[in-house]
């Protein structure tokens, strides 16, 4: 007697394909496809036509690498921003949360992940000869290396820093320490070192 089919196929289908996203586990992905089996087919249709015209509308701006329907995208295309000073960040979901600082106002490099070796991410892996390529052009007067202050983010950024020291330019990092609220002896000590290095004028 053969295997009962307890999930139709089309449902495991769905679930198989939401398991694929990073972050999203079984019970995560077969909940999320029992609630759009749920919702009317409508609904269910107007969702996958999102989604195949995905890859159709979005491509990368040609001049940051951010994912944009349109070339330049709309931050590289406003001119109300200063394309002197150019903020480097690993993902396109950094330049969202820099955005919604709202202090802001120069332009981005996105690029597509951090140094690697392990996983096989060297430098020709990521955006980074576009980033020079955009240094060449001569108008870039400050570079902010934004990556994270994790090993690989690090190792990024000391890459870059001797990568673009042959430009007249200036490179900056993201000053990096103790949170608002934190007390001082629960920082650990790394955050703590560069909270030190990145110490400015009292006021």
């Amino acid at each position: 007697m053969g295997e009962i089919q307890v999930i139709p196929p089309a449902l495991e289908r769905v679930v198989r394909s939401f398991s694929s996203l990073p972050g999203i586990g079984a019970k995560t992905a077969t909940r999320l496809a029992l609630t759009i089996l749920r919702k009317p087919a409508s609904e269910a249709r107007e969702m996958a036509a999102a989604l195949s015209e995905l890859h159709g509308s979005i491509r990368l701006c040609s001049q940051c690498m951010a994912f944009s329907e349109t070339d330049p995208c709309s931050v590289c295309g406003d001119p109300r921003r200063d394309s002197s000073l150019v903020c480097v960040v690993e993902q396109p979901a950094d330049l969202l949360a820099i955005e919604k600082t709202d202090h802001y106002r120069g332009h981005y490099h996105i690029l597509h992940g951090v140094l690697s070796p392990v996983d096989g991410i060297g430098p020709t892996e990521l955006k980074v000869k576009e980033l020079i390529a955009r240094l060449d052009a001569g108008s870039i007067q400050e570079v902010l290396i934004a990556t994270s202050s994790t090993v690989p983010g690090e190792a990024t950024a000391s890459y870059l820093i001797d990568a673009l020291g042959r430009f007249s330019v200036r490179l900056t990092r993201l000053a990096c320490g103790i949170p608002m609220g934190m007390d001082i002896k629960y920082a650990d000590q790394h955050t703590l070192a560069r909270a030190i290095e990145s110490r400015s004028e009292a006021l």
